[in-house]
């Protein structure tokens, strides 16, 4: 039977950290590695353990023995499906709590939107995120962000409105009314010409994986819900659709504020 392989300096900080409660997010930021590097480490490392929940991880830390050794096969199945099942938890509890913000936002829209943004970031395992408002004809401004690089922060704010491409993902996206998912923003054509956009997107912001998901109310689009990664990591199919279940969570959000906002000039309420 396999014996238990030991971790290495950088996989014990790993677990000692997910295990301590903080999110793949949290791990990544603090080591200046991908969320999905993160992930790897965590699979090897619940293999390697021979765990199968975060509550096994932290009581082997705290030194409880190991269960009877399995093939590593075996191992490697129980570790993947121990983490996906945890990311389903998360996933329920993030929805769960995104609609409790809403619900009890008042209008007020900058905390639920950066609260929506953090949540799609932790579970997509994205470094960053833009809510784009559609301003028609091609054009957009970042009303909100989150983890953005700064010089692609200040190149957004510098530009406020702008208008796209219709080569770029947003102007594919807004041409379409459908999900653009680019593999690497680097190997399109676009990337060697001098459209601002993707040279802000990849050089200042680093982005190489994207998502862009149309925000949709009823038939008109109202912004765009895009979604980064750092390494060349494209977006899968169940990362694309909590994209856009945060997306669809973000017209809500909008429309609610929208509609306090008319109450309040009618003086219906305070």
């Amino acid at each position: 039977m396999p014996t238990e392989e030991p971790l290495s300096p950088r996989e014990i900080e790993i677990a000692t950290a997910y295990a301590a409660g903080d999110t793949y997010q949290d791990i990544a930021l603090r080591l200046g590695i991908a969320p999905s590097t993160v992930r790897t480490h965590l699979a090897t490392i619940y293999r390697k353990l021979q765990v199968s929940s975060k509550i096994d991880l932290r009581d082997r830390l705290d030194g409880t023995p190991a269960a009877p050794p399995v093939q590593t096969d075996q191992a490697a199945v129980i570790s993947e499906l121990a983490l996906s099942l945890e990311e389903a938890l998360r996933r329920e509890a993030a929805l769960t709590e995104v609609l409790r913000i809403i619900s009890r936002a008042k209008g007020e829209t900058t905390a639920v939107m950066d609260a929506i943004l953090g949540f799609a970031l932790q579970l997509c395992e994205a470094e960053y995120g833009i809510l784009m408002e559609y301003q028609g004809a091609r054009r957009f401004r970042a009303s909100y962000m989150r983890g953005i690089p700064g010089p692609f922060r200040d190149w957004l704010e510098t530009q406020g409105s702008f208008e796209v491409s219709a080569r770029t993902g947003l102007g594919r996206m807004e041409a379409a009314r459908e999900i653009v998912n680019i593999i690497d923003v680097r190997a399109e054509d676009i990337y060697r010409t001098d459209d601002p956009l993707r040279y802000a997107t990849a050089d200042l912001g680093g982005a190489r994986s994207f998502v862009a998901i149309p925000m949709l109310s009823g038939d008109r689009l109202t912004g765009a819900f895009t979604i980064y990664r750092q390494t060349v990591r494209p977006f899968g199919a169940e990362a694309t659709a909590l994209a856009r279940t945060f997306a669809d969570q973000s017209v809500i959000a909008l429309e609610n504020a929208r509609m306090v906002s008319a109450l309040r000039a009618r003086g219906d309420i305070a």
